[in-house]
């Protein structure tokens, strides 16, 4: 522990930048804690709260900058591989559509807050071609408060992490071995659910030449375009015949047609 803090002492702004760039990169690299222990250190007079703050501010920055071009370049497809590297399930690209639909651009600051969320809203933004003037004030706005407020907090309780940090010290290197298996037990628990997520899509499928098989044979087929509407707004290709409808649809089985085979599909 000693050791770590002298690291802290000695790179802290420079510990502070790379971990924000690294989780708003999407890896599974926690910075929450960082930004919560270096606004302790500042409070005993080791930093600059301000200059903690404005350093993580250009880590994000930076890693949301990458994420705007290429979400504004290569669509969707860059989507499905932040929802890879964070260990996200698919759903998460979902869910911040959603956010985005009913919010609008105000979704990007809050989004800091909430994990899943923040690995897609960034290029997400690109993708729907936020002008990078209005993107810039909303993101900024949202690293200023995300960082803001967790550096603050241990500014304020610094007192309280000092007692933790020294209990902690007495662990000695099996602190280590804690930390190293709650890292992998996190990254454990994440492709385990995304493997159950898999899984459950893997049920009834129809791949996209079977459909147009029994189409082209003008078999009684419904199809339904679940896509979020961001998603058509973007893309006009749509299946022939295909009307779109909201996932709320599901939920309402009545409303589904009885005598025709129903075939579902999304991004």
């Amino acid at each position: 522990m000693n050791e770590l803090l002298a690291f802290l002492l000695r790179y802290g702004y420079w510990f502070t930048l790379g971990s924000v760039f690294i989780e708003q990169m999407g890896l599974p690299l926690p910075a929450v804690p960082i930004l919560v222990g270096m606004g302790a250190l500042a409070r005993s007079g080791d930093f600059s709260l301000g200059a903690i703050i404005l350093v993580a501010l250009s880590g994000g920055m930076a890693a949301d900058l990458i994420w705007y071009h290429l979400g504004r370049h290569y669509g969707r497809s860059v989507l499905r591989v932040i929802c890879r590297i964070s260990l996200e399930p698919d759903h998460c690209v979902r869910r911040t559509e959603d956010a985005f639909m009913s919010r609008g651009i105000w979704a990007l600051p809050l989004a800091k807050f909430v994990p899943g969320l923040n690995a897609a809203a960034v290029p997400l933004a690109g993708m729907i071609k936020t002008k990078l003037g209005r993107f810039l004030v909303f993101d900024t706005s949202g690293l200023l408060l995300w960082t803001g407020a967790y550096a603050t907090l241990g500014y304020v309780f610094s007192t309280e992490i000092g007692r933790l940090i020294a209990y902690l010290s007495q662990l000695g290197s099996s602190l280590l071995l804690i930390a190293a298996i709650a890292v992998a037990a996190y990254v454990g628990y994440k492709y385990v659910q995304r493997q159950r997520f898999l899984k459950a899509l893997a049920i009834d499928r129809i791949t996209p030449e079977q459909l147009k098989s029994r189409l082209d044979s003008n078999q009684k087929v419904v199809v339904i375009d679940l896509r979020n509407q961001l998603d058509v707004n973007t893309d006009r290709f749509r299946i022939p015949g295909a009307f779109h409808a909201l996932p709320e649809l599901l939920e309402r089985e009545a409303d589904l047609p009885r005598t025709e085979e129903v075939v579902l599909y999304c991004t």
